[in-house]
């Protein structure tokens, strides 16, 4: 891998399955996860996906490109734009460093109305 490399995009179809089942098995059971109308008396639209579901499909991302054998060092993101049922994410990813085995990469996750994620991913990989 060399500084500027493009990760090839990932795109993830966010259902209302995947935004309760992500919330359920990271025992978020904040409602505005899974009851539409608890979120729309909130002042959502709808259910919306939580961060740790976000982290994992970060995670799911880079172990795709990087192989089973590649360790998360560090993981540091930021939302944006919720994810809403019904929209697709789409994931990229850039190689902003090398150092030996270690690598950065630079993570946007875009949807329908802007960037939902946006961080660096910091990954060590296999010999």
């Amino acid at each position: 891998m060399n500084v500027g490399d493009t990760l090839p995009p990932l795109e993830i179809a966010v259902t209302r399955t995947l935004i309760v089942a992500g919330a359920i098995a990271s025992r978020d059971y904040q409602d505005v996860h899974h009851d539409a109308a608890l979120a729309r008396e909130k002042g959502s639209p709808d259910i919306f996906m939580n961060i740790l579901t976000t982290n994992g499909l970060v995670g799911r991302y880079i172990t795709d490109h990087l192989g089973p054998r590649a360790v998360l060092r560090k993981v540091a993101i930021r939302l944006g734009a919720p994810n809403y049922p019904g929209d697709t994410m789409t994931l990229t990813g850039t190689v902003t460093a090398v150092r030996g085995r270690t690598v950065e990469i630079r993570v946007v996750g875009a949807n329908g109305i802007g960037h939902h994620v946006s961080g660096t991913v910091v990954a060590e990989v296999a010999a």
